[in-house]
């Protein structure tokens, strides 16, 4: 018996309540997303996830149920960030930011800015270069090595105008938004 212990620890089924828990709670419930969140987001203290779940489902009666959006790869489906890591910035005049006479009054000031096409995050665990102390590279998923984006701790400017620094970008046509 102790040769199996010492062969399987009992950190092997840690996380095998939380399961239990999910599989009697419905599979596509809101409670999983939360689950799978907290695991891809590398929530260290999983043990109080079904205390932190009741108070979710406590919270969630009587109210409308608000939907989460998260960003996985388009090529593997791996979840790669949520609307919580996403860093906003203020969009710039688009194009024109980019041309030599940028102050020119020749230019339409009354035109829309143009849609960002891509997002910018926090820095996360996933991203191997950014832990490998990297100025800048690019950013590929743990699941199917895509490239999804890249990063720039000095900075760097969407396509939008905005400069943003430091710079951690997925572009939105490697990735897709889910809701949760």
């Amino acid at each position: 018996r102790s040769r199996l212990w010492a062969a399987l620890p009992a950190q092997a089924h840690i996380h095998f309540k939380e399961v239990l828990f999910l599989l009697q709670n419905e599979v596509t419930s809101c409670f999983y997303g939360f689950y799978l969140l907290l695991i891809v987001t590398g929530y260290k203290d999983i043990s109080d996830t079904n205390t932190i779940m009741e108070e979710e489902k406590k919270s969630d009666v009587g109210t409308d149920l608000q939907t989460q959006l998260i960003y996985r790869c388009k090529k593997c489906r791996r979840i790669v960030a949520s609307q919580e890591n996403v860093v906003d910035h203020k969009r710039g005049e688009g194009e024109r930011c980019f041309k030599w006479k940028k102050r020119s009054d020749s230019w339409d000031t009354e035109k829309e800015p143009p849609e960002c096409s891509s997002i910018f995050v926090e820095p996360m665990k996933w991203m191997q270069a950014v832990e490998e102390g990297t100025v800048e590279e690019k950013l590929q998923c743990l699941g199917c090595k895509a490239r999804l984006g890249s990063f720039n701790w000095a900075g760097m400017q969407c396509n939008c105008g905005s400069w943003v620094n430091p710079a951690f970008q997925l572009h939105k046509n490697r990735i897709d938004e889910c809701h949760i």
